[in-house]
């Protein structure tokens, strides 16, 4: 068996307050440039930080240091544990890009960049809003046939999504508490009488019934589908019961319980492979940063960190990883007391087959300037990173150790044939290394 698991971040995640420039020179150039025009109000206290300092195993050139936001200690932990690796600057990309090649507009570049709706569907689907599939479904699609019951290769506990659309996996629909039943023949506050027994009986023998016209027939064969699949979902879930105490009033926290929760009734489902698709709102942080980021953070961090713990229990630590993504990162020059959207930022893998305790990428230079400097070479104005690192890559490297064959990867992932050595681009690899075999 093995689960990927995708934690959204929607709103764009900002990559300076989270994954903070620790060392002397660096905090610096982070201290000057976020306190510039915001009173100094986005600048974390360097004496905050030292309790989530990361130290990988291998250090960082240049005595780069790093600590997580001040609010993010259990994933601070897993860090220094070596079960958390981050991997810096990574984003959007069609072919890899300089600056210089940005501003000529000679390469391709994703659709409308610093779009939250369409970048959000760059991530999960390489297309602008609008595209179809996603390279979670894609990556399910060759997963079903792994799977006695199929309709479980992908789950869904935040709504529709399209990272999980494939050309045949479909994605189910699971909220905090489990299976969602058919509102009608569950009853509600239009609906009482179907909980007359009588009246309910007669609608579930109505919705089940073959129909002669193909429209009113494919309706019905969707509701028999959506019945069985909720009892199959609510007897697998009854005896999984976990010990690990998740945090209340955290909605990604609800989330990731039930997605552990499904991970022990695995057997009971029928499937060795699974991709699940959870998230957590609200990192538009355009205002007001200082206060609405830490509390998300937190959320985050806490999530996190009991999902660990309840993988632990479940004794499968080691064959569920999951990883944090985001619409983009932000910018590093500030607005007021906020930030505006970016393009590159940091994502969090986690797992026990994660090679931990370690930065992947680039570290990116601090710098808000247009010149022809080395420094300005990896952002595209105020700060907004250029990625080092594609999706792409990113996705590969994780659909690999999922089971993903080599010539496959290239079918889940479009844009992946314009990066690695096929391409003559060994600087941008297909396996980032952040997985072991």
């Amino acid at each position: 068996y093995k689960a990927l698991v995708c934690v959204f971040l929607f709103g764009g995640n900002d990559y300076a307050n989270t994954v903070v420039p620790l060392d002397d020179m660096r905090y610096t150039t982070y201290s000057h440039l976020r306190g510039a025009g915001a009173g100094a109000g986005l600048v974390i206290p360097r004496a905050r930080l030292t309790s989530t300092e990361l130290r990988p195993t291998t250090a960082l050139a240049d005595g780069t240091l790093y600590a997580l936001a001040p609010e993010m200690p259990e994933m601070a932990a897993l860090f220094n544990q070596g079960r958390l690796a981050i991997q810096l600057n990574v984003g959007p990309l069609v072919v890899p890009l300089t600056r210089a090649q940005y501003e000529a507009g000679i390469l391709p570049r994703p659709p409308k960049l610093f779009s939250h709706n369409d970048q959000q569907s760059v991530w999960q689907a390489q297309g602008a809003e609008g595209s179809t599939r996603g390279w979670g479904g894609n990556i399910g699609d060759l997963a079903l046939a792994a799977n006695s019951k199929a309709m479980f290769t992908c789950i869904s506990v935040t709504g529709n999504t399209v990272f999980l659309s494939g050309q045949n996996a479909l994605q189910y629909q699971c909220s905090k508490a489990g299976s969602v039943a058919i509102e009608a023949i569950r009853g509600n506050q239009w609906g009482q009488f179907f909980y007359v027994p009588g009246m309910r009986s007669m609608f579930e023998q109505l919705v089940q019934q073959p129909q002669t016209h193909i429209l009113a027939e494919e309706y019905n064969r969707v509701m028999r589908r959506s019945l069985l699949a909720e009892a199959q979902v609510s007897a697998a879930l009854g005896p999984v019961q976990l010990n690990t105490g998740f945090p209340t009033d955290n909605r990604l926290a609800e989330q990731l319980q039930i997605v552990a929760r499904l991970i022990g009734a695995r057997n009971a489902l029928g499937v060795k492979r699974q991709v699940f698709f959870v998230s957590l709102e609200g990192f538009d942080v355009h205002d007001n940063m200082g206060t609405r980021q830490p509390a998300l953070l937190r959320r985050l961090s806490q999530a996190l960190g009991a999902f660990d713990t309840s993988l632990r229990e479940l004794g499968m630590v080691d064959k569920v990883t999951t990883f944090t993504a985001s619409d983009f990162g932000r910018t590093l020059s500030v607005n007021g007391d906020g930030t505006d959207h970016g393009w590159g930022g940091h994502q969090f893998v986690l797992g026990g087959a994660v090679k931990g305790k370690a930065f992947y990428g680039q570290p990116a230079p601090l710098s808000v300037g247009n010149s022809s400097a080395p420094q300005d070479q990896w952002h595209v104005g105020q700060g907004r990173l250029l990625p080092s690192t594609s999706v792409d890559q990113f996705g590969a490297t994780l659909a690999r150790w999922f089971g993903v064959a080599e010539e496959e990867l290239y079918g889940v992932l479009p844009n992946l044939g314009n990066f690695g050595e096929r391409a003559g681009r060994p600087d941008y690899p297909i396996d980032l290394g952040f997985m072991r075999s």
